[in-house]
């Protein structure tokens, strides 16, 4: 498999859609050039593949041109890593000359390039999630249409306590910067509404096993997990092996039980409660379309990651129509990506706040089983759900970026 590959998707195909255009974009012959850094290889694989299949489906509905630009799309493949991010988006901007990129995939790898994107007045697209670019360090040249990483884990953190009544909670994930702050932002919310996280556990990202994590569980409500890639397949397994599932009830933060990763669980996934900013089962009419194309094009059932750079692409059109003839003005781009307001997008409405993090809707689902096939099914809906949910914004800021130690843990037992 080639760590990068360049995939060009050329637009204006018909002598009459070129007549058609404006005079100024008849003009504009260099093509508009996006690039992605996605992962091709190794635990979160499958994620990335999703994210390349997600951009393609909108770029294939659009004929492959958005505001009458035509567009080249350079795919690079980071590895999973810091290292390789770094070296995949200095390519891409460096030698490739990309108006704006897509990606990256993990919270560790935007972490990585938040800063060489910013000193080479690059846009960034994000669905990685990492808190501290949208928030204390906000980065100009960033915005995010996903989530950080806590956003959808407030929800559930209010909902496992609120409507669920749970009273002790027991957190799981990967030990890793995506980890520490889905866990902080669940444990924040949940204890602020009279909850106590009484367990803290924390496997290195490869695991083979995860039992002995497992055994350590007990006199919980709840067990939360915010785990990514394949490694939520492994855990759900091992946890109904163990006969865990059947007496205390599972939570799941995005990756955990993202729409994409259902074809891969089986009755061990059913029941399960989660909490994420996408559903297949969204009613609006870009995500039937959305949903539609990539069951044509790869007959899977999308989730966040190729959603998030459907909807990245969406925020690409929306830049270059507000721009017009300046869209290839990269820092003019970022401007105009922080202004987008989109109605209809496959995760419904979108709008960004001043640090360029989304406000937007996030669902509460229970994965059932319907005609033989595992489906998220809605049961609740938050609207408008900002970074820092409900507390105020300048108190949020004030303290701590979240993190495996923040908000500490009064109540470990």
């Amino acid at each position: 498999m080639k760590v990068q590959r360049r995939t060009v998707l050329k637009g204006l195909l018909a002598a009459s859609a070129a007549v058609a255009a404006p005079p100024f974009l008849r003009a504009q012959a260099a093509p508009f050039k996006i690039g992605l850094l996605t992962v091709k290889t190794g635990p979160l694989a499958q994620g990335g593949n999703q994210m390349e299949q997600g951009i393609l489906t909108f770029l294939t509905e659009k004929n492959k041109t958005l505001a009458g630009r035509a567009i080249e799309l350079i795919v690079a493949d980071t590895g999973g890593n810091p290292a390789g991010a770094k070296t995949k988006a200095s390519e891409l901007i460096e030698r490739d000359k990309v108006n704006v990129i897509l990606g990256p995939l993990a919270a560790f790898e935007l972490l990585a390039i938040t800063d060489y994107v910013r000193d080479n007045a690059t846009p960034l697209i994000s669905i990685a999630a990492a808190e501290d670019v949208t928030q204390r360090k906000a980065n100009p040249f960033v915005i995010r249409p996903s989530a950080t990483s806590a956003q959808c884990c407030h929800a559930m953190g209010d909902f496992a306590s609120k409507e669920l009544k749970f009273k002790r909670a027991a957190t799981i994930s990967e030990d890793f910067a995506f980890g520490y702050e889905q866990m902080a932002g669940f444990q924040r919310v949940f204890e602020d509404n009279g909850g106590k996280v009484v367990k803290k556990l924390w496997p290195p990202f490869v695991t083979p096993d995860y039992t002995p994590y497992i055994a350590q569980i007990s006199n919980v409500d709840c067990v939360f997990n915010g785990f990514a890639g394949s490694n939520p397949v492994k855990f759900m397994r091992a946890y109904a092996d163990l006969g865990v599932k059947d007496k205390i009830p599972l939570l799941a933060g995005w990756t955990a039980m993202d729409d994409a990763l259902l074809k891969s669980l089986g009755d061990e996934a059913v029941g399960v409660i989660s909490a994420a900013w996408y559903s297949s089962e969204a009613n609006t009419p870009s995500n039937k379309r959305f949903v539609e194309g990539m069951q044509k094009a790869y007959g899977v059932l999308p989730g966040g990651y190729s959603a998030g750079m459907y909807v990245a692409g969406q925020c690409v059109e929306a830049a270059i129509q507000i721009l017009g003839g300046k869209a290839d003005d990269r820092k003019a781009l970022a401007e105009a990506l922080h202004k987008v307001s989109l109605t209809d997008t496959p995760r419904g409405p979108v709008k960004f706040d001043q640090y360029g993090n989304v406000v937007g809707d996030v669902f509460i689902r229970k994965c059932e089983k319907k005609d033989g096939k595992l489906v998220n099914t809605v049961i609740k809906t938050y609207p408008n759900v900002s970074q820092f949910w409900s507390y105020d914004e300048k108190a949020f800021l004030g303290n701590p970026v979240y993190s495996r130690d923040y908000p500490p843990a009064k109540n470990l037992e």
